[in-house]
């Protein structure tokens, strides 16, 4: 047999998709609910994602954070493979933790230990309120996290009393804060976010000079305009509340 004829499989490097999700009291009822069901219809888009894609495989991880935090699973799994378990709503909102939390694990001995290397990670956070503990120290030290520095980074609002300032800081600018008012909005932007990052964040390089983050930013503001109860948390604030959750 020519050496012309075997086949050689090139390894595919890993993009881990992150969920750190609010489980504090305020998420009860149909906000964690919402939030559920919107993760476990969002698997098989990823999952046919990463079968489709030959530069990387896509893996999930997700961090649970109320008055403690939590993950799901003690490494990040294939899409495929990642069965999601519902989380529940109590307590308080401990971000701060959950940053120094989600820094431990983006190191080499934590989920960025790829054989076949990694490309940055994207990082989705949902919350509804505001940081209950120290969440400028934890900030502080995630922010000099390499692979946090080079992560997709986005932050979903969910409802008028998300600390919209807050999130602002985690992902590093008010562009990529989607604020939502209802459920069907937050289950729609959940999924996009999720589906847009992980297409994008898998690639090997980007168009130009644009960086992924501002891909990511500008394909979901565009996605964001067109959902009722969804708005950039970038937008002119309104007096208004258009929150409704029943």
């Amino acid at each position: 047999m020519s050496l012309l004829d075997e086949t050689v499989e090139i390894p595919r490097r890993t993009m881990t998709l992150f969920f750190m999700i609010d489980t504090s009291g305020s998420m009860a009822g149909s906000k964690i609910g919402a939030v559920n069901d919107a993760v476990v219809n969002v698997l098989p888009l990823l999952e046919e994602i990463s079968a489709e894609n030959p530069d990387a495989e896509i893996k999930v991880a997700a961090l649970e954070f109320s008055t403690t935090c939590h993950w799901l699973y003690n490494e990040p799994k294939p899409a495929n493979e990642f069965v999601w378990q519902d989380v529940q709503a109590n307590a308080l909102t401990s971000l701060g933790e959950a940053c120094k939390e989600l820094s431990s694990k983006l190191s080499r001995s934590g989920f960025m230990k790829s054989a076949s290397g990694s490309f940055a990670p994207a990082i989705i956070l949902l919350s509804d309120g505001a940081p209950t503990d120290d969440f400028a120290s934890g900030l502080a030290m995630l922010k000099q996290n390499n692979w946090f520095k080079a992560a997709i980074k986005v932050a979903v609002a969910i409802g008028d009393d998300a600390d919209k300032e807050v999130l602002a800081q985690f992902t590093g600018t008010n562009e990529a804060v989607f604020t939502v008012h209802n459920i069907e909005a937050l289950k729609q932007v959940i999924r996009i976010v999720a589906v847009t990052s992980s297409q994008i964040g898998s690639k090997s390089s980007t168009a130009g000079d644009t960086t992924k983050q501002d891909q990511v930013i500008a394909e979901v503001k565009s996605a964001v305009d067109n959902i009722g109860g969804a708005e950039v948390a970038s937008a002119p604030s309104s007096t208004v509340s258009y929150d409704d959750w029943d």
